[in-house]
């Protein structure tokens, strides 16, 4: 505690927020926990003997209750239970535009019916002109409420968008009016001039996958970019590098720094670490402030105000700060896959970093330095997220561990490049000669990052993992760094113990499922699909094979990952089948 005071009590205070989410606490309770956390806070104001060396406790269980009573409120809804008709003419305005679908453009916004405000997604023909984020829009649509899922081993949509308190799904299908409003607030004015720049970016004579490119890697904006690309760079495991994280954050506070102290004179450069921290927040502010983005910017603030008053920077402390800053404002982001990743990778980073650059050779040059901190940064964030990696997506490539060796050292220079095009279409500055040299640039490294994520040999998916594999896995990784920094006996017990358990769990899952036998009728669009598990098989009946490609990645792998089915095979069914018998017992396949 007295070395990680900060880390402690952000531990404490998340797992509050975990036991709430769990738990689901009533009113009645809460309001005995608000009290029970103000008596803490009296005792810890205190001075007696006794609760000096019970200090630590009492602020332990303080945050922990916070924790409990911020996600309760946090958690709560008025709009939820709103009744509304299922058509219904709406007045709404957008607020952030989504990753887009075949049929569909996708905004999330507020809608206005009556005097019922329903915040929502909406669901726009592709063919309809774009919405922006400064008019007022009017039609008819039709009002639903997401359903569900029908089983444990689907994603469940409905508590995603309940997390982020959207509880309806909006789609639109009549003429949309428009009207300019007259509310906008800065917030509004910035997605506004955001939504600009994205169109200039579109007005450019580059190929339609660098366009895209640079709208993800530099404004925060993969909303319109191909499956195939996204495909590549999850296969490959470069998301990282197109989505905006702690490295583009730095790489462009460290170019205009660079800028500042060379080229504006010497009374000025007092100011330059101000003047770039200003800047990234206001870039930040500018592409909507993600997660990996405010934790990035509120880390690199924190070291650097720490610097500036002569204190020793503690790169925990600022990973603590940027979580109470974060979880605060918004308790659910906590259930967020990128807040989780984002933190896990730091601390990654900082628990194994300096062990994996001992097995290194000296770093006595720049080159060295950069190319094996480059190595062994992206292979402790790696490690340290896999565990969560595979709990979501139950799959990894071996080949992302050499993908990153060989694109993320070249990452700054393309940060650096995206960046600085951005600047000049935002001015719209267009030169010609500097698109072609981008284009051709990212046409490489876009063939290259495509030419890793066909290595299927170097693929696993359908790999289970539950939460108490995550928790041995994530033991054995932390173990790790003693077993590095000192090889002996008694390290190399203890992670051979933590690897044991996680076997033991593993293998006691796997045969738990294994017992089961399992029929079940799956909805897929119009599509109904019957499953048999017998064992460690499965067999699907499909009715209809067109949509084979989307049933496999919605519904069948899924089921494998949960069920830990060793194999499956697929056949078809007429579709005209209305019942199915299975071991004299009939389902309903209507």
């Amino acid at each position: 505690m007295q070395k990680q005071p900060l880390l402690i009590l952000a531990v404490c205070f998340i797992l509050g927020i975990f036991f709430q989410d769990k738990m689901m606490l009533a009113e009645c309770t809460i309001y005995w926990t608000a009290a029970i956390c103000l008596l803490l806070l009296i005792l810890i104001c205190f001075h007696s003997y006794f609760l000096y060396k019970t200090k630590t406790v009492l602020l332990m269980l303080l945050f922990f209750g916070a924790g409990i009573i911020l996600h309760f409120y946090n958690s709560f809804s008025s709009g939820e239970h709103l009744q509304v008709k299922q058509k219904e003419i709406i007045i709404f305005k957008i607020s952030q535009k989504l990753s887009s679908t075949e049929k569909y453009r996708k905004y999330e916004g507020t809608a206005q019916t009556g005097n019922k405000s329903l915040h929502s997604i909406f669901y726009v023909p592709r063919d309809y002109k774009e919405l922006n984020f400064i008019h007022y829009y009017k039609t008819e649509a039709y009002i639903t409420q997401p359903e569900a899922p029908q089983y444990d081993f689907q994603f469940d949509y409905t508590r995603y968008l309940g997390r982020k308190h959207i509880y309806y799904q909006i789609y639109i299908s009549k003429e949309i009016g428009s009207a300019w409003r007259d509310d906008l607030t800065i917030t509004d004015k910035l997605r506004q001039y955001r939504f600009t720049v994205l169109n200039r970016i579109d007005e450019t004579g580059m190929s339609g996958k660098s366009k895209e490119f640079l709208k993800g890697i530099i404004l925060a904006d993969r909303t319109e970019i191909d499956a195939d690309t996204a495909r590549d760079f999850n296969k490959s495991g470069l998301v990282h590098f197109l989505a905006i994280s702690g490295t583009h954050i730095v790489v462009i506070f460290g170019m205009l720094y660079f800028l500042l102290i060379r080229f504006t004179p010497l009374r000025f450069r007092k100011y330059a670490v101000t003047i770039s921290l200003a800047f990234i927040w206001m870039f930040a502010a500018f592409i909507g402030f993600g997660n990996s983005v405010l934790r990035s910017c509120i880390m690199l603030s924190v070291y650097f105000i720490f610097m500036l008053l002569q204190r020793k920077p503690d790169l925990l402390h600022s990973l603590a700060l940027s979580a109470f800053f974060i979880l605060i404002a918004d308790t659910q982001q906590l259930f967020d896959i990128g807040f989780q990743l984002s933190f896990l990778a730091v601390l990654g980073i900082y628990w194994l970093n300096q062990p994996f650059l001992k097995y290194f050779p000296k770093q006595d040059n720049y080159i060295k330095k950069i190319l094996f901190n480059t190595i062994t940064i992206s292979l402790s964030a790696q490690l340290a997220t896999l565990p969560v990696v595979l709990y979501y997506f139950h799959q990894f490539s071996l080949v992302s561990i050499f993908a990153n060796f060989v694109i993320v050292p070249f990452s700054e220079i393309i940060i650096v490049f995206s960046f600085l095009m951005t600047a000049l279409i935002s001015a719209s500055a267009d030169f010609e000669l500097i698109n072609r040299v981008y284009d051709w640039v990212i046409h490489i490294l876009l063939k290259a990052i495509h030419w890793f994520a066909e290595v299927d040999v170097l693929f696993f998916e359908n790999i289970p993992m539950n939460g108490m594999e995550v928790l041995s896995v994530s033991a054995a990784v932390f173990l790790l760094r003693s077993l590095m920094l000192k090889f002996n006996f008694k390290n190399s017990m203890a992670l051979m113990m933590a690897v044991l358990v996680f076997l033991m769990i593993r293998t006691g899952s796997t045969a738990f499922e294994n017992r089961k036998e399992e029929i079940l009728v799956h909805t897929f669009g119009k599509n109904k699909i019957l499953s048999i598990k017998t064992g460690n098989k499965v067999s699907f009946w499909i009715s209809d094979m067109k949509n084979e490609a989307k049933i496999l990645r919605y519904v069948i792998n899924p089921y494998c990952a949960s069920r830990r089915v060793g194999g499956f095979e697929i056949k078809s069914m007429s579709s005209s089948a209305q019942k199915a018998v299975f071991r004299d017992k009939i389902y309903d396949l209507k």
